[in-house]
């Protein structure tokens, strides 16, 4: 028994040991010389890195930056041009001689029509006395520097179609037109006129006439026309087209005649300041024993299209009087 033990021992060492002795004769994994890569040899190998690493930290980091604020504005300047200053908000003007649109010595506004003569007060001009502006001039010596630019580039379109001689035509048919049809309008408020020439009215104006029909429908109770109103204090006059009653309403109505279109009140420029400056001076001219807030601006076109109406309410009359005063101090001061 004990030797059987001893002879299981050296068999199982004898096969250790062949073991181990094979395994002591292998070669590693590969058989074959590892691989070494030449390494490229490169231009900055010599550079001294640590001399000059300060200097690449300084460009390459994001704290700190070559850019002043004076090199940004200056660079600005090269791409943007030179930084145009906002002008410093200037306060209201104000006016210098306010004056109420109303006159408080007259009595209430009475829109409701009374059975009166008709006032038409002619201009009469003396040569003793001093000349008084008016509306017309004010407006045309006080106009902006854009409306001068404006109205300078359609006369010089104008002549250059028509020509010297042919504008000059132009403008005296324009004058004419005028002059006929607001004689044909005050023919037709004032019953002048018979039914037939009332409906159709000198050929020259006879689109203008139908233009307006529609208006005229509306107009009752006329109590002025073509008839001078000049204020007392301000010192100014004109000549209104008409006084009267427009859909209910007592109205200082401007008859205007253009040759495009105008269907909004700002297409009218002037002409909303010409009659708040009208109702300023009839409300203070003693020659009218009433008072008007309201005003009408009525644009004909002589193709016969139906003319635009602008109605322009207290409040609206009231801003444009404020204007017109404006207007009207600048004329005074430039004394023209």
């Amino acid at each position: 028994m004990r030797v059987c033990a001893l002879w299981s021992r050296s068999l199982c060492a004898s096969r250790a040991g062949l073991c181990s002795g094979l395994f002591s004769h292998t070669r590693p994994f590969s058989s074959l010389p590892p691989l070494c890569a030449r390494k490229k040899s490169s231009q900055y190998s010599c550079v001294d890195s640590d001399h000059y690493s300060s200097l690449v930290r300084a460009v390459v980091s994001t704290r700190t930056s070559a850019q002043t604020p004076e090199s940004i504005e200056n660079e600005d300047g090269q791409l943007f041009g030179a930084i145009v200053r906002s002008r410093p908000r200037q306060a209201p003007k104000a006016l210098k001689n306010p004056c109420p649109l109303l006159n408080e010595a007259k009595s209430a506004i009475r829109s409701e029509y009374e059975e009166e003569a008709m006032t038409r007060i002619p201009l009469q001009r003396s040569s003793d006395q001093p000349a008084i502006p008016s509306v017309t001039k004010v407006l045309q010596k006080t106009m902006s520097a854009s409306q001068l630019f404006y109205l300078e580039r359609w006369k010089r379109r104008k002549i250059a179609e028509l020509g010297e001689e042919g504008f000059k035509e132009y403008s005296m048919n324009l004058f004419k037109h005028g002059r006929l049809f607001h004689a044909a309008i005050e023919a037709t408020l004032t019953q002048e006129a018979s039914p037939k020439e009332d409906a159709e009215g000198p050929e020259e104006v006879s689109g203008y006439l139908q233009s307006i029909g529609h208006v005229l429908e509306e107009v009752t109770g006329v109590r002025a026309i073509e008839s001078v109103v000049e204020h007392q204090s301000l010192r100014y006059l004109g000549i209104v087209d008409c006084v009267a009653t427009y859909r209910g309403s007592l109205c200082v109505i401007d008859w205007k005649t253009s040759e495009k279109p105008k269907p909004f009140l700002h297409n009218t420029y002037d002409n909303p300041l010409q009659v708040a400056a009208y109702i300023g001076a009839l409300n203070s001219d003693n020659n009218y024993n009433y008072q008007v807030e309201n005003g009408l601006i009525v644009v004909a076109y002589k193709d016969g299209s139906p003319a635009h109406s602008h109605c322009l309410n207290a409040e609206q009359v009231m801003q444009y009087w404020e204007k017109w005063l404006f207007r009207l101090e600048e004329y005074k001061e430039k004394d023209i």
